[in-house]
């Protein structure tokens, strides 16, 4: 009996009779990690990591029916036996492993290998059946040390500053924000717009700590953010709000920046590529770990990385899911790139 198929709703588990991050309304899904795409209103009952908890019923509504547990631990649903590891994508992220009669399956949800020094880092599960992502599964996207990223942010920052600039980072409110604040940790005073302060919020009821930070809003005298580190949702780029902020240097904070010349596209000061995805060498570091006998791969370049697997003796297999579609919440491909 197969474990798993791959459905209109979602993911399915057969025999433990629930979903994996499904985009359509089930009785029971269990939860990679907040993010929008893969955390969808309408569930009848979720399951998620401790730290996904509070974010679940900050987006979706307080009064969810919502369970979590811990890395490491195991709960059996109808037979199979469900586990979490973590993913290293964002606070609370987590690789869905299932068992059942000695079959086991890996959901990866989205992940990085990388170490950020925030989230739990990424943990390599051996399976046999393993489904990855591979929104970055080209051989171009390779990211730089996280220090040495730092470092070049920090630089960035402080020429601002020596020029009397304030320096607006455009991040998404879950993840790349509470990176991006990690990152500029001790550059100074720290703002950050509401919709990230209010995850913040969230995400501190966790026992987190995260780094000191002050809440950004319309109402905020102008001359207070002045030389000071700003952190917004991409959305807000070119608004009025934006504008308000004195002498502005604004910086796109994505996987995209990789390619040259994809920060003009969004007409600001700079762009980096901060990604809280793998590479094109940490998926592959990634799926080697787990030893799979077979790999699903989901949303992304899934044709070219699928045909790499399958070129280099792991077999594989592309599968269209509906993750990655949300561009409030993950990072999606610029448009001009896409029409391009």
């Amino acid at each position: 009996m197969k474990l798993i198929k791959f459905t209109k709703k979602g993911i399915y588990c057969i025999p433990g009779k629930f979903y994996l991050d499904p985009w359509f309304p089930v009785d029971f899904a269990i939860i990679s990690h907040g993010h929008a795409d893969h955390a969808r209103w309408g569930m009848s009952h979720y399951l998620c990591h401790d730290d996904s908890k509070a974010i679940l019923k900050h987006r979706i509504g307080q009064d969810i029916s919502v369970e979590s547990m811990p890395y490491n631990s195991e709960k059996t649903i109808n037979g199979v036996k469900v586990g979490f590891f973590p993913a290293g994508h964002t606070i609370g992220s987590a690789q869905i492993r299932l068992e059942h009669k000695g079959f086991v399956v890996v959901f990866s949800g989205d992940y990085k290998v990388k170490n950020d020094y925030l989230t739990v880092p990424f943990e390599p599960v051996k399976c046999h059946e393993f489904i990855t992502e591979s929104t970055f599964g080209l051989p171009i996207y390779n990211w730089m040390k996280e220090e040495e990223l730092q470092q070049k942010m920090q630089d960035w920052v402080l020429n601002n500053q020596a020029r009397n600039r304030t320096s607006v980072f455009l991040g998404y409110s879950l993840g790349k924000a509470q990176r991006l604040m990690k990152l500029m940790e001790g550059m100074g005073e720290i703002y950050v717009h509401t919709a990230i302060h209010n995850i913040n919020e969230a995400i501190a009821t966790t026992g987190i700590k995260l780094p000191a930070t002050k809440k950004w809003t319309a109402e905020t005298d102008k001359k207070e953010v002045q030389n000071k580190i700003v952190i917004v949702p991409p959305a807000l780029l070119g608004s009025n709000m934006i504008k308000r902020i004195p002498n502005a240097a604004t910086a796109i904070c994505s996987g995209w920046m990789q390619i040259r010349g994809n920060k003009r596209w969004q007409s600001v000061d700079a762009g980096f590529p901060v990604s809280d995805h793998a590479d094109w060498n940490g998926l592959l570091q990634a799926v080697k770990a787990t030893e799979a006998e077979k790999v699903y791969v989901t949303h992304g370049s899934q044709a070219i990385f699928s045909k790499y697997l399958n070129e280099i003796g792991i077999p594989s297999e592309e599968v269209k899911t509906e993750y990655g579609s949300n561009e409030d919440d993950t990072e999606a491909e610029p448009k001009s790139k896409q029409a391009s």
